[in-house]
């Protein structure tokens, strides 16, 4: 059965590959990116693989809550339901740390922009639906404080903090939904492929992009992922495994979330 399945961060590395995977497999794509003219080279890709009417795309800067606003507003308009959410966009190295609404970008691209868009995405996803947000081996302990201002620490360390509230917040809101739900899923689809943000955070050519999307893909479509809700998946070790300690705190958890639901709400 085709489905529907919207992949932030899509014009290029994991997640245009991600997506050109869906549609030679007959899916219909949600591109993402925040380049109007990355996203028409993505199409124009995408478009010797499958039919123009089954590539949708959208330019939003995920650091601004107007932008992604703006972004879930339109998704809502132009479909009445979603199987799945890939919510891959993220950031390491930014020239600017400090987003239009004062937060860090990091923290806003990599933790509360995915946290907004799936929950507001959820009324289109059904418990047949699946929810998988891509984290990274790369993970360290935050205090939920540190979601509220720009960061003076490095990019890796702050990097390496959002992908833990990434995670975090991923088993908190399957743990909330239950079986009502869709399947919310954290995944490290493999350190080190070869992406842009790898190569400019780590000045190395990386692996093969497509092991990571191929994860991704199987997360979409598997039925090894219709109960993995809450879990975190590790393509590093290539299976289910524990995540970090404080994403299984479920004080730390609800401070997190608490956190990122004040910011939204001081934000409008």
């Amino acid at each position: 059965m085709k489905k529907t399945i919207l992949i932030t961060g899509s014009t290029d590395g994991i997640g245009l590959a991600t997506a050109k995977s869906l549609v030679k497999l007959g899916h219909r794509v949600l591109l993402h990116g925040r380049s109007c003219s990355k996203l028409t080279d993505a199409t124009k890709l995408l478009s010797e693989f499958t039919k123009a009417e089954d590539i949708f795309t959208y330019q939003a800067d995920l650091s601004s809550i107007r932008d992604v606003q703006a972004f879930i507003v339109k998704i809502k308009q132009e479909h009445q339901r979603l199987d799945t959410v890939i919510n891959n966009a993220g950031v390491f190295i930014v020239p600017e740390k400090v987003s239009p609404d004062g937060l860090d970008v990091r923290f806003m691209v990599n933790t509360i922009a995915p946290y907004i868009l799936t929950h507001a995405l959820l009324a289109l996803l059904d418990n047949t639906g699946r929810v998988i947000n891509v984290s990274s081996a790369a993970q360290s302990s935050l205090s939920a404080e540190e979601l509220c201002t720009p960061s003076s620490l490095s990019d890796s360390a702050v990097y390496a903090k959002s992908k833990l509230a990434l995670t975090m917040w991923t088993r908190q809101l399957a743990m909330s939904l239950g079986e009502n739900g869709p399947v919310i899923v954290a995944i490290n689809p493999k350190s080190f492929l070869g992406s842009k943000m790898v190569e400019q955070a780590y000045g190395v050519t990386g692996g093969n992009l497509q092991i990571g999307a191929d994860i991704l893909v199987k997360a979409a479509l598997s039925e090894e992922f219709s109960d993995a809700s809450g879990l975190y998946y590790d393509n590093d070790m290539g299976q289910f495994t524990s995540p970090h300690q404080d994403a299984l705190n479920s004080t730390k958890i609800t401070k997190i979330t608490q956190t990122i639901e004040r910011i939204i709400h001081s934000l409008g």
